[in-house]
């Protein structure tokens, strides 16, 4: 078994599949080395293509997401692989024309209107079931700064006229269901403001700090299970105004504030015995600091039971703002209504569950059999390493742990699948490409992907063919296929047409 793979040759390790056996439970991560021989060995520069804005692979593989540049139509690809033939060497013969169209590499299966009159699709918002079968599209109206003060809004909030929630069928494009929200404020921007786990889709309305969770039905349509906010129970309503008096003028704080203040508050009496001491320490630790406590609320699924809740500024909120300020995580059961645990931005413990269960922060889909071997600190010894790297060289535990806490609630789907960026099989410059799906800046040089267990470099991407202006600002972007060795650069400048570059096996 020493000798498993050891060989470079793709042959040699079709002959050592069929004669060794991997380790029970290890076939999966055996047969994904054969990925180091399968890589994308070609580049088409600038292909002949729809000026579309790409979004994302689904991980099974099977479908492509784009948007019309006006953000008003929803096109779906497949992939198909580009074939043809020769009489000489194929190696060494110049690929038909043919090979320079988009079409020949993705069939468009439809192209269908999203959006309607003022509303626009949010091209950065895209969520899928882990069936396959739906999807989630979002199309808002124009963000407005200037908000009128409403009973229960949050101030400094923006304001969005509608914001619809569409229920796409991915294999034919008809839409089943939609769910709007008026004069509400919902961050779009990378899928942050709702989270799909399992059938259960959480979305948060900022503006009125209240968390709608709905049900996707195997039937296509979405229904109201529970609102988090205002109330947890839900009685809570009928009950309130059933023994409030009548005519009393005051406000309460959100339900789900007031669990959170009653487990610091409780928390902070405990921590000291001495009844003397235990006033002066809870002014310093919970009155103190209680405008905090009542801020802006962030959320995550952990399971079908909790959610992974972030206290903190409005700025934050909004923006996504890397800020370092005074910020909570709390973990809710929906059941009882309790706060679980919580813990401060800057704590040692909730840095040591990130460490060692990263993998439940992002609760990748389970019934993928590619995104259950996304590479991350708490599942591959690479990545632990590198991390550990960074936290050795900060120069502040506090500051590090503040800085990488920003990172949470981590957004939903937001990681590729492919067996290319598994850092068990590949090492790369994160700073210039990674699994994370978030626009770069270009780089004129092409980005190494160098073999873990050969240190040789297996294959390059490079974004730029070297005929655009150097000194424009350029942003690239990286679709990668889930299995196939096919993966889209799209580099985009200021003014400038799209360039979308493919990267395959030849």
């Amino acid at each position: 078994m020493a000798r498993y793979f050891r060989s470079s040759n793709l042959a040699s390790r079709i002959f050592d599949r069929q004669l060794i056996s991997p380790l029970p439970g290890a076939t999966v991560n055996t047969i994904r080395q054969f990925y180091e021989n399968l890589v994308p060995s070609y580049t088409i520069y600038d292909i002949d293509c729809p000026d579309y804005s790409f979004r994302k692979f689904t991980d099974d593989g099977k479908y492509l997401v784009a948007f019309s540049r006006n953000h008003q139509d929803l096109i779906v690809y497949r992939p198909i692989w580009f074939t043809y033939s020769c009489n000489e060497e194929c190696e060494t013969h110049e690929l038909p024309p043919k090979a320079k169209k988009f079409d020949s590499f993705f069939k468009q299966l439809y192209s269908i209107p999203l959006a309607s009159s003022n509303e626009y699709i949010c091209k950065d918002f895209f969520l899928y079931m882990e069936c396959h079968r739906f999807g989630l599209f979002a199309t808002s109206t124009a963000q407005s700064n200037e908000s009128t003060a409403t009973e229960g809004a949050i101030h400094g909030v923006p304001l969005i006229e509608k914001i619809t929630f569409h229920l796409v069928r991915l294999e034919d494009g008809v839409i089943l269901d939609e769910k709007a929200f008026c004069n509400d404020f919902i961050n779009l921007a990378h899928s942050i403001g709702a989270y799909m786990y399992e059938d259960l889709l959480c979305i948060v309305s900022l503006r009125y700090q209240t968390i709608h969770i709905l049900q996707i039905r195997d039937s296509g349509n979405l229904v109201e299970v529970r609102n988090i906010g205002a109330f947890c129970r839900e009685d809570d309503e009928l009950f309130l105004h059933s023994h409030i008096q009548t005519g009393y003028g005051g406000s309460f704080l959100p339900g789900i504030k007031q669990r959170l203040l009653s487990y610091i508050f409780c928390k902070t009496w405990n921590e000291v015995p001495d009844q003397t001491l235990r006033v002066q320490h809870l002014k310093k630790k919970f009155y103190f600091h209680f405008q905090d406590y009542v801020d802006l609320i962030i959320w995550k699924f952990l399971d079908r039971h909790h959610l992974f809740v972030k206290f903190g500024s409005v700025d934050g909120g909004v923006s996504r703002s890397t800020d370092q300020n005074l910020a909570f995580f709390a973990v809710y059961n929906m059941e009882t209504t309790d706060i679980v645990s919580l813990h401060q931005n800057s704590s040692e413990d909730i840095y040591a569950l990130f460490e060692q269960f990263y993998d439940h922060f992002h609760a990748n889909p389970q019934a993928s059999s590619h995104g259950k071997f996304i590479s991350s600190h708490s599942n591959d010894i690479h990545a632990l390493d590198q991390l550990r790297v960074i936290k050795n060289k900060a120069s502040s535990s506090s500051q590090f742990v503040k800085k990488m806490m920003t990172s949470l609630p981590y957004t939903c789907q937001s990681q590729s699948p492919s067996p290319y960026f598994d850092l068990s099989l590949f090492r790369y410059d994160e700073k210039l490409i990674s699994a994370i799906d978030r626009h770069r800046h270009c780089t004129e040089h092409p980005i190494k992907f160098m073999s873990v267990r050969q240190n040789v470099v297996k294959f390059k991407i490079k974004p730029d063919s070297g005929a655009s202006d150097s000194r424009a600002k350029r942003i690239s972007s990286f679709l990668f296929h889930p299995f196939f060795p096919l993966a889209l650069s799209i580099q985009q400048t200021y003014m400038q047409p799209t360039v979308v570059n493919i990267h395959f096996r030849r």
